[in-house]
């Protein structure tokens, strides 16, 4: 049954099946061969109370959140400031793409709205300043996946409503690994242009420090979004549904203060969110589903067993389970990737002695490998729109040093699991 299903879902995929379509197929066939309790009686509730979730209302939230920022003239006054403070290293304003993508994903918690506002932003600096192409726009499109792992993050959401992990948990365990993430990205750049100084562009002269001071306030407002939602969660005062719902309500402060709030950016707002999230949402729904069946033919708890009697060490499990991802990554769209997976896989990470918080930022790694690494990668496609010109290889080979990066990233975890466990505990014990 593991490798029939295993069969049956990349089949209904490669015949072009939407993904919720697929799980739902597979679901109710299960259901009607093998489980006691027919899909059929329980459908009703199961959509009742995922589509109900206070969890998942979140989502749309902070969906909401990221739209109303692409409009209100942050990012480009936050970009400005950061290229005086990192635009003068070797790589110039390369570091400036990965620290502007790094606190953008801050307050929007969407990969694909990060990568879709600083690329616009930075895109003409590309031939002013006679940057290597492939390598200005792997910046780009490796710094704009930030969004999944530094908090807020919806796929963290997500994560946590389908394995009732704790959320806040969640966004401490990927504040670490998101910073340091981005160090990392930006140390590929300053390491290949020291190597190739060519590629690094004209080089900038580091500009005064009364300069720098005064840029300081254009980073405010995206830092006191962050620490109006993360914050007010961690202080107590709200739940992740409410940080949300506070930061939607920020959002909608600065784009009226920066006299871009129109009734027509509103709704084109509210309508981009609309057609995001009743997509997640009828995966989530579809992946709780086929969940339910799976739990119910015991299928969970033979691939628990399936595993275990393989007799390999949990090292080579989680080696095993990485390189799954990695495969999958490049073949399935991310979101989908998560929802389908995560019921299937937790049990076997936890049944093996891990923590499912550390997991969860493993795989939100994972997934960021997966949106720049082709042929699916949706970040290369975002920065190739936002390009306007060229070839889309460009972007591939800009991005590929940075799904290495990754790679290490992902190495460190597996080796020292309190880079993203220790803020989590830290929080607990001070609650104690």
């Amino acid at each position: 049954m593991i490798w029939v299903v295993g069969a049956v879902i990349v089949l209904l995929l490669a015949l072009g099946f939407h993904v919720a379509t697929a799980l739902s197929v597979l679901a109710f066939s299960l259901s009607e061969l093998f489980s006691f309790i027919p899909l059929t009686n329980t459908f009703g509730h199961i959509s009742w109370s995922v589509s109900t979730s206070f969890v998942l209302v979140a989502a749309p939230l902070f969906i909401l959140m990221g739209e109303l920022l692409l409009v209100s003239g942050v990012a480009e006054r936050m970009y400005r400031a950061l290229s005086l403070w990192v635009g003068w290293l070797p790589g110039g304003l390369m570091h400036t793409n990965i620290a502007a993508t790094a606190l953008f994903a801050a307050s929007s918690g969407s990969s694909a709205a990060t990568a879709a506002t600083i690329g616009t932003i930075a895109m003409p600096n590309l031939t002013r300043y006679r940057y290597s192409p492939p390598l200005f726009l792997g910046t780009l499109a490796a710094g704009g996946t930030l969004g999944i792992l530094i908090p807020p993050s919806v796929n963290m959401i997500i994560y946590g409503f389908l394995t009732e992990t704790s959320v806040p948990r969640l966004y401490l365990a990927g504040i670490v690994p998101g910073v340091t993430l981005a160090a990392l990205f930006s140390l590929t750049v300053l390491v290949i242009c020291i190597v190739k100084p060519q590629f690094g562009g004209r080089h900038e002269v580091a500009p005064a420090l009364a300069d720098r001071l005064r840029s300081l306030t254009h980073l405010v407002p995206p830092v006191a979004l962050f620490l109006i939602v993360v914050g007010s969660i961690y202080l107590g005062m709200a739940t992740p549904t409410e940080g949300a719902a506070l930061g939607v309500t920020a959002a909608l402060a600065l784009a009226a203060a920066n006299r871009t709030l129109t009734r027509q950016v509103i709704l084109e707002a509210f309508i981009r969110t609309i057609r995001t999230i009743c997509m997640v949402k009828l995966i989530v729904l579809s992946a709780f589903l086929l969940n339910f069946v799976m739990i119910n033919v015991g299928f969970t708890r033979a691939m628990v067993d399936f595993v275990v009697k393989l007799g390999w060490s949990p090292l080579h499990t989680m080696l095993a389970i990485v390189a799954i991802y990695l495969v999958l990554g490049c073949f399935m769209e991310t979101m989908s990737m998560m929802i389908a997976t995560t019921p299937i896989v937790v049990p076997i990470v936890v049944s093996l002695g891990y923590d499912p918080v550390w997991f969860g930022v493993l795989l939100m790694v994972l997934i960021e490998a997966g949106m720049i690494t082709p042929p699916v990668g949706l970040n290369l496609f975002i920065i190739h729109s936002v390009r306007g010109g060229g070839e889309i290889q460009d972007v591939i080979v800009g991005a590929a040093p940075f799904v290495g990066t990754m790679l290490v990233m992902i190495g460190l975890l597996l080796a020292f699991p309190q880079i993203a466990l220790w803020l989590p505990d830290l929080w607990s014990a001070s609650l104690r």
